[in-house]
């Protein structure tokens, strides 16, 4: 992780964002540093991080740079360690990481894309529940997760597969810690002038699409 010279307040507020290049969990990382807390932007895009960083700062926020695949368990591993060492625990996850595979007929799903779709959007999640919910249990925090519901339409046989897959999961979560905690919330942000969904429906006019800050902002006030 990029240290960031601020990172040190042991009772600062700390919210890992991870998928936090761009769209709904760059917006995400913004209002949580303008809300105090202290973000933690994980991403594989670096340049993408890079300019987040420059937006929190200019608004007077703090960030630390993870520029990592959240498909690589060792580096996970040792984002949780580190987190642990430096802080004890999270005040929130919000997961914003996700693999998009092209759209395609069902017999035509590449094999490449599926098997990259269930790892992202799948095994790599279920990884990253087990090595953060006991950092988030240490300060009662919040997991959140954006839904993409997909499953069933016309050409989205690997994304929406990957992603119910991904929900069915969470709700398991959700369910087991609605007593003991962390407390896991699931929100369905309005369509967003994203990059992912440019690449699902290219000639949609995205003027008519609810911009990522604005979700955002709902969804954080909601919580």
């Amino acid at each position: 992780m990029e240290q960031d010279q601020d990172t040190d307040r042991t009772g600062a507020r700390v919210a890992l964002v991870t998928g936090a290049s761009r769209g709904l969990g760059a917006a995400l990382a913004e209002g949580l540093a303008a809300r105090g807390y202290h973000v933690l932007a994980v991403a594989r895009t670096v340049g993408g991080l890079e300019e987040l960083d420059d937006r929190i700062r200019s608004a007077g926020g703090t960030a630390t740079l993870a520029p990592m695949d959240v498909a690589e368990a060792p580096a996970m591993q040792q984002m949780a360690e580190a987190i642990a060492g430096r802080w004890g625990g999270l005040d929130l996850w919000a997961h914003c990481a996700v693999h998009a595979a092209p759209l395609a007929p069902a017999p035509h799903i590449d094999g490449k894309d599926w098997a990259r779709s269930l790892l992202v959007n799948v095994e790599a999640l279920r990884g990253l529940i087990a090595l953060f919910e006991p950092l988030l249990r240490q300060r009662k925090g919040i997991a959140l997760f954006a839904d993409d519901p997909r499953a069933g339409q016309k050409f989205f046989g690997a994304y929406g597969a990957s992603k119910a897959a991904q929900m069915a999961l969470l709700r398991s979560w959700q369910a087991e810690s609605a007593t003991i905690g962390p407390r896991v919330v699931i929100a369905t942000p309005a369509p967003m002038p994203t990059a992912v969904r440019a690449r699902f429906f290219p000639g949609e006019d995205r003027t008519l699409l609810s911009p990522c800050t604005v979700e955002a902002e709902r969804i954080l006030s909601a919580l």
